[in-house]
């Protein structure tokens, strides 16, 4: 047999006379550790990471079953193959130990040669397996880079027709990083966020205000107060925006990215008192997505210049926002944001 790569092997059996039989058969070709119990196996699996465990099922303190199952619920050593190596010769014992997740089962007494062969072949297929999600990973990363690039672009699109917003798009993801952190900090809507792919929403956020490019120039880049009548008209860009991206949903899979996109375009200009627009939605009938995207865009319009008007300090916008807690804004949301509110002050200035 050609000589293979030292891969590391433990081995976990009860009884000394089998661990020095497994060490002369395996240690010429693989680096080779060995345990007595099972408590024992899991602490060495956890330090060591071998490439495979060679496990025995009858031992005193816990069985080859409780191993493999302590195993598998450990993340850093759930993907670790394990072969039982037992004098169990039931069909039942063998199913029981593959349903436990063993990738195979060799009976004692076993043959130095089916025994090597086996542990080449597992070692193979787990090498074999790690250069396929290796592979995946990469391919998955420049896909990912793609779509990054595409969205930003999009946004930058058209954040560039609104002239009066310039870097608005960057300044309220990191406004919504702060204060997404600081609820779960706080244990305020934990299990709507867990439920969320974070990355996925903050990124999402850049197309809040995609349905801008269907309102009309004159509108958009006025450089003044609108009237009433404009203003209506600038209005339904969030019903654009949700129309846009239900276009892109009906295309493809449903995406937890789109959804998220789908539903801060949509409800962002909704209030807590069900005054706002485009649906008038009332208190938690407003998506979480869009109560938070409330309170940054709104922070940053009134920290920044426009053509109607001047930045307003820092206190003065947070005054608004308090002022707006329960009508415009959702009340543990301006709970937060005014207890962390000079470190908001201080996003802005970086």
């Amino acid at each position: 047999m050609e000589k293979a790569k030292k891969s590391r092997l433990l081995v976990v059996d009860d009884e000394s006379t089998n661990i020095v039989i497994l060490k002369r058969i395996l240690s010429p070709f693989y680096t080779v550790y060995a345990s007595t119990g099972g408590a024992d196996a899991i602490d060495a699996a956890t330090e060591l990471m071998p490439d495979i465990i060679l496990l025995d099922i009858v031992m005193p303190d816990m069985d080859g079953y409780a191993v493999i199952t302590a195993l598998k619920n450990i993340d850093k050593t759930k993907d670790i193959p394990v072969i039982f190596l037992t004098a169990m010769t039931n069909p039942e014992d063998e199913i029981k130990g593959l349903s436990l997740g063993a990738v195979d089962y060799i009976f004692k007494p076993f043959s130095r040669e089916l025994l090597l062969k086996r542990v080449e072949l597992h070692l193979q297929l787990k090498r074999y397996s790690s250069g396929l999600e290796k592979m995946v990973k990469e391919k998955t990363q420049m896909v990912c880079e793609l779509q990054n690039a595409i969205l930003e672009t999009f946004a930058e699109i058209v954040e560039r027709r609104d002239k009066t917003t310039g870097g608005h798009i960057q300044r309220t993801q990191r406004y919504l990083w702060l204060l997404v952190d600081l609820l779960i900090r706080h244990d305020i809507y934990r299990e709507q966020l867990s439920s969320w792919d974070l990355n996925l929403y903050i990124m999402s956020s850049q197309l809040h205000d995609v349905g801008k490019i269907s309102i009309r120039d004159n509108i958009l880049m006025k450089p003044g107060k609108l009237t009433d009548e404009e203003f209506n008209k600038m209005k339904k860009h969030a019903s654009f925006g949700m129309e846009i991206i239900e276009s892109i949903e009906s295309k493809t899979r449903k995406n937890s990215f789109l959804e998220h996109a789908r539903l801060l375009a949509s409800s962002h200009h909704e209030k807590w008192d069900g005054t706002g627009y485009p649906l008038g939605l009332k208190g938690e009938e407003i998506p979480l997505q869009g109560r938070l995207m409330a309170i940054v865009d709104v922070y940053d319009a009134l920290t920044n210049d426009r053509p109607y008007k001047k930045a307003f300090p820092h206190a003065e916008a947070l005054e608004i926002i308090i002022n707006g807690s329960g009508t415009h804004f959702d009340p543990l949301l301006v709970e937060i944001f005014a207890m962390y509110e000079k470190t908001f002050e201080g996003l802005r200035q970086t």
